[in-house]
């Protein structure tokens, strides 16, 4: 007999994987666009709204068609190669820089004004964070009670005060948009939707959400794929509407604090402007609620995928990632968001390549002969990127790569990786099949 999910299921696996996508990175970035976007905001939006939820939407439904994790959407570079890029991607968005930065982001928007910006306050919380973390992740056949049916509700319900206050409420006007907004408003909100780094969170997230409906007794390929894409959509439309609210707030904020250095202290101003004594308490709360959902299903997903490869049980890992994450977080935001930019920049690009050209894997003869030139170029000219992100290395950028098109909006590699694609699937096209033909197999048998 084959087992469906209900409606109100459907539904809750949506609200889940909408709670793993939304951390704190995703209500910080689009209150900053939309301040310095001013009258431009709308065109930055839709750049933003491309890499922030466009590329995290396919990316499920393309983890959802091939049956599998990042590894099975990555098994035609082949298998060691594949293993590589799973194994950074799930290192990045997990113990080494999104995991712990749940911690400290909710730290310092949320408990920082309260206790101040000191060692041993950031210490406490983190290690009762993650103890949070391990208890609920410790016992992942629950998640779509934990997070589906109570902190992604929760989570929504502040979200959605915090996006009607916006519309009724505003704190105050537009300011003219900075420079770089006037010059290329679109670019700008294109390449920050790459701060959310839900694209990568995604090709993490794609098995939890699979085992998240295996655990209801849903068996089948075809319903798994179903319910992911469904999901998928229902997390996609919610993650718009909290931009579209959050790029609002920064805008209608403008003239309350001109000079914001970050999206925090925008969202600290306004609702304290707004919600008075109870703002801070509102945006405490609201922050860790985006937080722990995110953090939660990052130790899950990391722990399922190291298991795997490693002599150490699913419990042991948890713990594992839990106890690092939380000694990493100690090194503050700062340290954190400067060691992940380049990294991030780097690892973006090929991965972006592999989930769009995995929608055309039957377009070729060899799909092997399209993937692999094209994800080692677009990671070749991602590390030009990266090096001009970090500042650490900036003076290593070669100055003929300042030259390359798109180089100024951070997409040098988008042009040279459409060229590969185009050169060799012509060579694709000029070699033929390398599969034997079926009347030279039997004729080889006989």
């Amino acid at each position: 007999m084959a087992y469906h999910l209900s409606s109100k299921d459907i539904l809750a696996l949506g609200f889940m994987t909408f709670a793993l996508f939304v951390g704190a990175g995703n209500i910080i970035f689009p209150p900053m666009v939309g301040l310095q976007a001013g009258e431009n905001v709308w065109i930055a939006a839709a750049g933003f709204l491309i890499t922030a939820v466009g590329l995290p939407v396919i990316t499920v439904i393309a983890l959802a068609k091939a049956g599998g994790g990042i590894e099975t959407l990555s098994s035609p570079i082949g298998k060691t190669a594949g293993l590589i890029l799973a194994t950074v991607c799930y290192l990045a968005v997990g113990p080494l820089f999104a995991t712990p930065r749940t911690a400290t982001v909710s730290f310092e928007v949320g408990i920082a004004p309260l206790t101040g910006d000191g060692k041993l306050p950031l210490f406490i919380y983190s290690v009762v964070y993650f103890l949070l973390v391990i208890v609920i992740a410790l016992y992942p056949g629950r998640l779509l009670d934990n997070i589906g049916r109570i902190l992604a509700p929760a989570k929504m319900l502040a979200l959605a005060i915090l996006g009607i206050a916006t519309l009724l409420w505003p704190a105050g006007s537009p300011i003219p948009a900075s420079n770089t907004y006037q010059e290329i408003p679109f670019s700008n909100g294109f390449v920050n939707g790459y701060l959310t780094m839900d694209t990568l969170g995604a090709m993490v997230f794609g098995i939890v959400i699979v085992n998240a409906a295996r655990s209801r007794g849903v068996k089948s390929s075809v319903l798994l794929t179903r319910y992911a894409m469904y999901a998928g959509l229902i997390a996609g439309l919610c993650l718009t509407l909290v931009y579209l609210s959050l790029f609002k707030l920064g805008e209608v904020s403008g003239t309350l604090i001109p000079t914001a250095k970050n999206g925090a202290a925008i969202l600290h101003v306004y609702v304290q402007n707004t919600f008075g004594n109870y703002g801070s308490f509102l945006l405490a709360v609201l922050i860790f609620l985006a937080c722990i959902g995110t953090a939660v299903g990052l130790t899950c997903a990391c722990a399922e995928f190291f298991s795997r490869y490693l002599p150490l049980s699913y419990r042991t890992l948890v713990l594992s990632l839990g106890l690092f994450s939380m000694l990493v977080s100690n090194l503050g935001l700062s340290h954190l968001i400067a060691f992940s930019i380049p990294v991030l920049t780097a690892i973006y690009p090929p991965c972006i390549t592999l989930i769009l050209l995995s929608f055309t894997n039957r377009w070729w003869n060899n799909f092997t002969r399209i993937l692999a030139p094209a994800m080692l170029v677009s990671l070749v000219f991602g590390i030009l990127d990266a090096v001009k992100a970090s500042e650490y290395l900036v003076h290593l950028f070669p100055t003929w790569a300042e030259y390359l098109p798109l180089a100024e909006q951070g997409l040098a590699w988008l042009m040279p990786t459409l060229l590969s694609v185009i050169v060799f699937a012509i060579y694709d096209r000029i070699v033929g099949s390398t599969k034997i033909p079926k009347h030279e197999v039997q004729q080889e048998q006989l």
